[in-house]
């Protein structure tokens, strides 16, 4: 039962840093990248229970923008592993959803201010090395967002333990807000830090323990996040660490009596096979499992003739190659009106044009790599498709390097077809796909928009026109979770833009919202008389 009188400090947050040249802040980082970079390579364990496990199969962490460098290696788990991690966990369960939440809290919190202060550098040196953002996407995700989440995160536990039902005269009802039955899987992609420690923090914070599987592309964060988590005070066993491969997990996981919960990032295949085979188990766990993704995106900036070229051009530019398009919100499909193409388009030529392209120590190289050798290649199919096809025309990039570090020129698709393959399909890297419609058909261009992907993440209006803006927003309702008026679909900011999309691009139940903390208590109500009854008959019976 939660102590509602306690009042958690108010969440703020995290004030980013700039990291103009030669300012403090940025030699700090940069310093610490060096070490980091030219340390011996490191040994990442798996963290199960009171121990750091090794095994005798090292797999290599490598620099996306120097993929001859090793960083490190992580031991590769097998089946035993997970396993081990499951009974690690279900063994701290009972002391901690019983510990009070507001000493949950504090190990939240204090992670938080570690990750503000002597841990930032570190966290964000780790982002720029093994998945290659440079030091402004690192600043916002790896330190901004990763403290913001653990704060609001709080916050939100505390609202959800105050809110009780209302109590007639003589009986007291209460909520008694539970941790699940069972353990959490954690599954998280590469390309934030901040959702690879959201995903099995947030259950955690509510009592749950939990089981996590970070990306491959992104263990050499993960691990400090593991110090962070140690350092703050979670108990052994809470969050335990595997890292292995999906079918180990699987085979595993889902087959468990204990398994209550996933929490999920990452492609839509995956995350329905993985829903698939929770259902075809249902009938052997404990109780129905809470079920928490947020999968793939194919977001659209949609732009009225009224519009301004140059806030079309930025939109375009920020919004689909920030970060190489790694984003699950990156922009990779435009629809701009034919009166304004020509402006928008010398304007965002000259704007991509002029992007550095390099390693993230340079801090003048907008763009730096994509993530593998995989993601390379996928990308580099899309490129070809274009530059073979008679229905598009490839304006700016369209060139890729792989010799020593994956690096995909930004490049932008113009097609003469609306369901041209690259409008349709997630690419997951530096391609935006921009068709030129009749200027004197936003409205059907607009039902075009909403019927051209499975998709729903994020999507923008840019219109100089309100009722356009109001048309759009009603004719678009379902389109994305996210949605942004005269701005690029990303950047989305804890407790301001609570992130998730629905039909194939997730559950919709929104990180960075209390919304998404309610799937992972499980409530018992609780009715007390003071006074009972010692005679059946009710006043009505005379």
């Amino acid at each position: 039962m939660a102590n509602a009188h306690f009042k958690v400090p108010e969440a703020i947050n995290e004030p980013v840093n700039s990291y103009e040249p030669n300012s403090k802040e940025v030699k700090s980082l940069l310093g610490k990248y060096k070490e980091m970079n030219e340390q011996e390579p490191i040994d990442v364990p798996m963290y199960i229970g009171d121990k750091e496990v090794t095994t005798s199969n090292k797999r290599v962490l490598t620099s996306p923008h120097d993929h001859q460098k090793v960083l490190g290696h992580y031991n590769y788990g097998e089946k035993e592993h997970v396993s081990q991690a499951i009974e690690a966990a279900m063994a701290a369960k009972e002391k901690w959803s019983n510990l009070p939440w507001e000493e949950r809290a504090s190990i939240f919190l204090k992670a938080a201010d570690l990750i503000s202060g002597p841990y930032r550098d570190k966290l964000n040196a780790a982002t720029m090395l093994g998945q290659s953002k440079n030091v402004y996407q690192t600043e916002i995700d790896a330190a901004c967002e990763t403290a913001d989440f653990f704060r609001f995160n709080v916050q939100y536990m505390s609202e959800i333990y105050a809110e009780q039902p209302a109590s007639s005269p003589g009986v007291w009802n209460r909520l008694e807000w539970r941790s699940l039955e069972g353990f959490v899987l954690a599954i998280t992609p590469f390309n934030f830090t901040a959702i690879a420690a959201n995903l099995p923090s947030a259950p955690a914070m509510l009592g749950n323990v939990v089981v996590w599987k970070p990306a491959e592309t992104q263990i050499y964060s993960a691990n400090v996040l593991m110090e962070i988590f140690k350092e703050a005070g979670v108990p052994d066993g809470v969050i335990n660490m595997v890292t292995t491969g999906g079918a180990n997990i699987s085979d595993v996981v889902f087959k468990h009596k204990d398994f209550a919960g996933l929490h999920f990032t990452g492609s839509t295949g995956v995350f329905r096979t993985l829903w698939k085979t929770i259902a075809n188990n249902i009938e052997n766990y404990k109780s129905y499992p809470r079920i928490v993704g947020e999968t793939g995106g194919k977001d659209f900036i949609m732009v009225h003739p009224s519009s301004k070229a140059d806030m079309v051009a930025t939109a375009i530019a920020r919004g689909a190659f920030e970060f190489q398009g790694q984003k699950c919100s990156a922009a990779s499909r435009a629809y701009v009106p034919s009166n304004l193409w020509e402006a928008v388009k010398e304007n965002v030529i000259k704007q991509v044009s002029s992007f550095k392209m390099g390693s993230p120590e340079d801090t003048k190289n907008f763009v730096t790599a994509v993530i593998n050798e995989k993601s390379f290649d996928n990308i580099a199919e899309y490129i070809d498709y274009a530059k073979e096809s008679k229905d598009a025309e490839i304006i700016v990039g369209g060139t890729y390097d792989k010799s020593k570090g994956y690096f995909v020129s930004p490049t932008i698709i113009v097609t003469t077809d609306p369901k041209f393959k690259s409008m349709v399909e997630e690419i997951f890297g530096p391609v935006i796909t921009i068709y030129v419609y009749d200027e004197n058909k936003f409205d059907e261009t607009l039902t075009l928009l909403d019927e051209t992907s499975e998709y729903a993440l994020t999507g923008s209006i840019i219109s100089q026109d309100r009722y356009a803006i109001s048309h759009a927003l009603r004719k678009l309702e379902n389109a994305a979770g996210n949605f942004y008026i005269n701005d690029k679909p990303t950047g989305a900011v804890v407790g301001q833009q609570p992130f998730g999309g629905a039909r194939g691009s997730g559950t919709n139940d929104k990180a960075g919202a209390k919304l998404n903390l309610l799937r992972w208590v499980s409530a018992r109500t609780i009715k007390e008389t003071f006074v009972p009854a010692t005679d059946y008959k009710y006043p009505f019976m005379g």
